[in-house]
């Protein structure tokens, strides 16, 4: 069966059955047979399901599509593949200028997020999922805006094959959820690590999943919690960054991607901040400090020298099925800033100087990292309590005036 999509002349037959498979967890088996026009071959697509009923519903999905003039392949044909059939029209009327970030969301994106999935089963769950998963990556507005038209484009040409009924890439408020994702969340104090314990058991097991064992992710991840910085801004960091004689890291420059991939730029907001190194990890520190080749050297980059990103970590030391191992199946890249951001909170770090460590902008968004004990509730309500029991002296009585 060929994975081009075809478009078949209208009403081709189509002949189903459905076969029950005792013993297996989908045991209904639904299949469609067609005979390819342009060759005359007989071609045939199954699909297994749980229930009849999903068995016959994928059936009737099937028949529509040949009815419209689509080959049963192309309806269930993977996004990647299908793009690349229906690319020369999804792109047409394109400057050149408008293209080449178009093609990179979709290479370096789409393909990799979504490209497995089958465009038929494209939904806004799955389309708002990948959304997420771009802006924990810190790509910038554009970048999102880009991938998103040039996704939207290639499943506009899906509505028109009648592979899909509408085009779920239309998404809206997702800017919304970017500036959730900037602002910090509603509760970041529910996404940090509970314990140095747990960050440094994290770091040994991200170092032991990655290619060669290497040590540099670990270093990452554990600086990274510690001095609650992004990973883009952990990129950044050179020699020079760092006064050892008053142990504070200044908050320069921040990696990102880019068209033509990863790059350096000015942290957000255009704002240098001083953030303190604590004792647990100045080892480390001083040891890449003592390995650099000059003061513009990284401190901390991949195993083969080049610039780190969220996406690389995550790939590298396959953060997902760690962190899922762990117990933490939730925790991404960013929420190693929330935990050093809780951790300073608990600490008693005044909110003020919470507010600079972190380069809030706001000082509501720093005052979410606050969050009494129970001990401090415990002492409010005693504190009250008390107060509405102590005795009072009583009011003397106003004379009334005539």
């Amino acid at each position: 069966m060929t994975s081009t999509a075809q478009h078949l002349p209208l009403s081709v037959s189509v002949k189903s059955d459905v076969e029950y498979r005792n013993g297996r967890p989908k045991p209904y088996k639904a299949r469609v047979r067609w005979t390819d026009p342009a060759t005359g071959n007989r071609q045939s697509k199954s699909h297994s399901t749980e229930t009849p009923e999903q068995a016959q519903e994928w059936i009737e999905g099937m028949i529509r599509a040949a009815n419209g003039g689509i080959n049963p392949a192309a309806a269930t044909q993977r996004l990647a593949e299908y793009g690349t059939d229906v690319m020369p029209l999804a792109i047409r009327g394109l400057e050149r200028k408008t293209l080449d970030p178009y093609m990179a969301g979709w290479r370096l994106r789409v393909v990799p997020t979504l490209g497995h999935i089958p465009t038929a089963m494209i939904t806004n769950g799955v389309v708002d999922r990948a959304v997420y998963s771009w802006i924990e990556d810190e790509c910038s507005r554009s970048t999102v805006k880009n991938t998103l038209a040039i996704l939207v484009r290639v499943l506009e040409q899906a509505v028109r094959d009648g592979v899909v009924d509408r085009n779920v890439a239309r998404v809206k408020g997702w800017q919304r959820e970017y500036q959730q994702a900037e602002d910090e969340l509603d509760d970041p104090r529910s996404l940090a690590l509970p314990s140095w314990e747990a960050l440094t058991t994290l770091a040994y097991a991200l170092t032991a999943r990655s290619h060669g064992q290497f040590t540099g992710w670990g270093h990452i991840v554990t600086f990274s919690a510690c001095t609650a910085a992004r990973i883009g801004e952990v990129s950044g960091v050179q020699a020079s960054d760092i006064d050892r004689a008053t142990w504070t890291w200044t908050v320069r420059r921040q990696t990102t991607p880019g068209p033509g991939g990863l790059i350096d730029k000015g942290t957000k907001g255009k704002r240098a901040r001083k953030v303190p190194i604590i004792e647990e990890i100045r080892p480390m520190v001083i040891e890449r400090l003592d390995s650099a080749t000059g003061p513009s050297a990284r401190l901390f980059t991949g195993p083969r020298g080049g610039r780190i990103s969220t996406a690389v970590l995550r790939d590298a030391t396959h953060w997902d099925e760690v962190v899922t191992e762990l117990g933490y199946e939730h925790l991404r890249r960013h929420d190693l800033r929330h935990t050093g951001l809780t951790w300073l909170a608990d600490a008693g770090v005044h909110v003020h100087v919470l507010r600079k460590i972190a380069g809030h902008g706001s000082l509501t968004t720093t005052q979410r990292y606050l969050h009494p004990d129970q001990r401090s509730i415990s002492e409010a309500g005693d504190a009250l309590s008390a107060h509405l029991r102590a005795p009072r002296s009583p009011e003397v009585p106003r004379l009334r005036t005539v």
